[in-house]
């Protein structure tokens, strides 16, 4: 109900917004951008009589005929002054497009690792890891026995979240959910077990951001991986608060020595990992990360095959039978994601975020405290909507204030910090057709608010002198 409730305001509040924006803001083209927009195209925004426009932007039209000013270029028709702004989402008939050409790339990448989590799973190798994570995970998933193959998936799909394989993480999640649907009572109601999992998923915690590491090199950052210590702490603080909160929920008590010993082992692990981290250069980083993240792939899928030749499983006919299950999840998933891309491309083409930009930068400036790091909220805003549109806003950021400003470098913490709730909801409660979502959702974004406040705080900590 609670997704339902969201989605609907979303929808609600987006033509709300749109409406008054063709009415009052002159926005004579917003109806078309929602529906038949396309991403890039130029959206005109507002028009007023050149005697109207300030001096300084009169005269620089005057001379150049065409100004940028932030997000808006400014242009000279007769004797009018036309603002039209760059659009930065696709509208409804082309995000349902992308929605379904997203799932169809899923099905490449759902089928190849479902299929090797297939042969894992006839060979007993799953059921191995359940035993290893079992006192660890029997504690913080009471209602899952132990042994049972979800805490084999489950620590597969954190292991490849911890190391930031997004490809990996997504099919083995899937598998988890699946596996935790088998034991739940109530099919159409969210488990325990699987609010308590897809929150520490969502969560996100991650070694390395390998992805924003290369988005800063790319924008020439005179140090790409100055933001990687920042990243790693808020996912650890996100995680821990996903785990307090629905703990709290479910009445689980994390003062048991097993969870202690394993939180500070896990801790102690990150500690010396940063250590060692801390002592490379940029191109050491990446390439740390890129040896350690591909070649741990590689390592599983040969110790998966090896592990089946010895106990003599027809290995490519497990292989096969858990592709089909990762094409058919696939398939499965398309309506959901096609309501949550069009509620959001909803939210950005009818001018409904940069609204709630605009009154937010003004809140804070009314209160006379330090505004530079508003320039970056909008990837952490966007986040739990969509991550494609959070990278955007980053890279946005970056090309605004440059790639060394503290809005640009608190941006690249944000797009590191956490997953896509809203994304994440759709897809895994989807894949298992779960309706009623219980308190997911609530305990999922007061954890990206931990995570978002946590994240301003080390932003100030690390960059503060930063321009």
């Amino acid at each position: 109900m609670a997704l339902s409730r969201i989605w609907s305001a979303f929808i609600i509040v987006s033509i709300l917004v749109a409406g008054i924006q063709f009415l009052a803001g002159g926005q004579k083209q917003v109806f078309s951008s929602m529906v038949v927009g396309k991403r890039g195209d130029s959206v005109q925004v507002k028009e007023m009589p050149v005697v109207a426009a300030e001096p300084s932007l009169a005269a620089a039209l005057d001379t150049m005929g065409r100004v940028k000013q932030g997000d808006l270029i400014y242009r000279k028709e007769a004797d009018k002054v036309v603002a039209v702004r760059v659009q930065s989402a696709n509208g409804i008939v082309d995000t349902c497009w992308d929605a379904v050409d997203l799932c169809l790339k899923l099905i490449g990448i759902l089928a190849l690792f479902m299929g090797f989590m297939s042969i894992a799973e006839r060979a007993g190798g799953i059921n191995l890891l359940s035993r290893i994570i079992g006192p660890f995970f029997s504690k913080l998933f009471p209602e899952v026995p132990k042994g049972h193959p979800a805490m084999g998936h489950m620590i597969m799909n954190f292991s490849a979240n911890l190391l930031g394989l997004d490809n990996a993480a997504t099919p083995f999640g899937l598998k988890a959910m699946q596996s935790l649907q088998e034991l739940n009572p109530k099919k159409e109601v969210a488990s325990n077990a699987q609010i308590m999992f897809l929150c520490l998923h969502a969560a996100g915690f991650n070694l390395i951001p390998v992805s924003v590491i290369a988005v800063r090199a790319a924008q020439h950052a005179s140090d790409p991986t100055d933001v990687f210590l920042p990243c790693m702490i808020v996912t650890f603080v996100g995680t821990m608060t996903a785990m307090f909160i629905v703990s709290f929920r479910q009445k689980i008590n994390l003062l048991q020595p097993v969870i202690i010993t394993w939180i500070a082992g896990i801790s102690a692990a990150v500690g010396l990992l940063v250590w060692y981290l801390t002592t490379l250069d940029a191109n050491g980083v990446q390439f740390f990360s890129s040896v350690l993240s591909n070649g741990l792939i590689l390592v599983v899928f040969l110790l998966i095959v090896l592990g089946a030749v010895y106990k003599k499983i027809d290995v490519f006919d497990a292989f096969i039978d858990g592709a089909k299950n990762g094409f058919e999840t696939a398939i499965r998933i398309i309506p959901y994601l096609v309501g949550i891309l069009v509620a959001v491309s909803m939210l950005r083409t009818s001018g409904t975020f940069d609204v709630i930009m605009e009154g937010i930068k003004n809140f804070f400036a009314f209160l006379g405290t330090d505004t530079r790091f508003v320039d970056g909220l909008p990837t952490a805003l966007i986040r739990p909507l969509s991550g494609g549109a959070a990278r955007g806003m980053m890279v946005s950021t970056m090309i605004a204030n440059g790639p060394d400003s503290f809005a640009s470098r608190l941006s690249g913490i944000f797009q590191g910090a956490s997953d896509t709730t809203f994304y994440v909801v759709a897809v895994y409660f989807g894949s298992v057709s779960i309706k009623n979502t219980r308190y997911a959702i609530g305990s999922m974004l007061l954890a990206d608010l931990a995570g978002v406040i946590t994240a301003i705080i080390l932003a100030y900590l690390f960059f503060g002198n930063a321009a």
